[in-house]
């Protein structure tokens, strides 16, 4: 995961650029060898410079969660953008899709008659021209309809002149231990009815996109057209453990200095604490994580309490303790979160030069 910047400040996120590069051409070219468009999911990294790299992979387009974070792109000339998530477009939302309707190809999702009539009504004549896609829940059970639901949503965008342009889904539930076979199998089930079923209706179903970073690389073009993995570019402790990340391939981690240490008494146990909690590394751990993320200089120490500023090692007892001042790396479990909770990032290179990458979108969470 590349050097430790001499002198800098903890905590502070580091990005080995090479892994990253090696990590977008690597699913850059397995997409493609399976006959399908990759979409990357930018609201992992929010950074025009992760962006840019996408896009000269060979990227068909960005992908985005909110309005905000598609006019920061949008802005720095990404040329097709699709907001993946369920609008409700109000009066200010309009006017902001207006401007970027202005700049960049936009699909945006929908998941329910009345947010297509919502539609409809506040964007007036420019309706027409935004691409809907309409998300289908294949077994997250969060946002998204049944395949047989999407035929309503979808006639009743025909009848007030919207285009459907697609089905889409998240198989959310393909983030848990021996759980991608299953959810790439509903995946496929739920977005072949929901095309099929929208096809017969009379619809002109374009795209079929599903995929998230445990599933993209397995998915192929039988049923998908495209997917829409964020976390791969960099990888986290979540993607360790699930074994769709390799340990040499994890390209973020957060410097962070060892503040205390205490060697244990056999009823207290031996641990250091390190200067980076839950306000850099996110307190995302679900049940199934061995901790709250993972050490790099010490992969088996497990991180067992995050407090605001602080984060808990335990420590093996074959290992030498870290001294007070050492800087470690920590992999956070889950990097969107982390990436999120800063204003920017070190970006290391091959040659150890550093720049400093703004976290562009940032805080645009409308």
């Amino acid at each position: 995961m590349g050097t430790i910047p001499a002198g800098i400040n903890t905590p502070e996120i580091l990005i080995d650029v090479a892994k990253l590069e090696k990590n977008i051409a690597r699913v850059a070219q397995r997409v493609a060898g399976q006959g399908l468009k990759l979409r990357p999911h930018s609201k992992t990294h929010k950074m025009h410079e992760v962006a840019q790299r996408q896009l000269d992979a060979g990227a068909s387009g960005l992908t985005v969660a909110t309005v905000g974070e598609a006019l920061s792109f949008a802005l720095h000339g990404v040329p097709k953008i699709f907001i993946a998530y369920p609008l409700w477009i109000n009066e200010s939302s309009a006017a902001r899709i207006i401007e970027l309707m202005k700049r960049a190809k936009l699909s945006i999702g929908t998941d329910s008659v009345a947010a297509v009539q919502q539609a409809a009504k506040m964007l007036g004549e420019k309706a027409a021209k935004v691409k809907l896609m309409i998300e289908i829940d294949s077994g997250h059970h969060r946002s998204g309809v049944s395949p047989a639901q999407a035929v309503e949503i979808a006639g009743a965008a025909r009848d007030l002149g919207l285009r459907v342009h697609g089905v889409f889904t998240f198989p959310g539930h393909s983030y848990a231990p021996e759980a991608m076979d299953s959810a790439i199998n509903d995946e496929h089930k739920a977005l072949a009815e929901a095309a099929c079923l929208l096809r017969e209706a009379g619809h002109n179903i374009k795209r079929i996109s599903g995929g998230s970073t445990p599933t993209a690389e397995l998915s192929d073009s039988s049923v998908l057209t495209e997917v829409r993995p964020g976390v791969y570019v960099f990888g986290d402790a979540q993607q360790y453990e699930l074994g769709r990340t390799k340990w040499e391939d994890i390209a973020l981690s957060v410097a962070t200095t060892v503040v205390s240490r205490h060697e244990g008494d056999g009823q207290i146990p031996r641990r250091i604490v390190v200067d980076a909690g839950s306000k850099v590394l996110g307190a995302d751990r679900p049940a199934w994580a061995s901790g709250f993320g993972r050490v790099v200089e010490c992969p088996e120490a497990r991180i067992t309490a995050l407090s605001e500023h602080h984060a808990t090692v335990q420590w093996p007892e074959n290992r030498e303790l870290p001294a007070h001042g050492t800087v470690l790396r920590v992999i956070p479990n889950h990097v969107c979160i982390a990436v999120n909770l800063v204003d920017s990032v070190l970006a290391v290179h091959p040659d150890d030069t550093v720049e400093r990458w703004d976290v562009a979108s940032r805080g645009m969470n409308y």
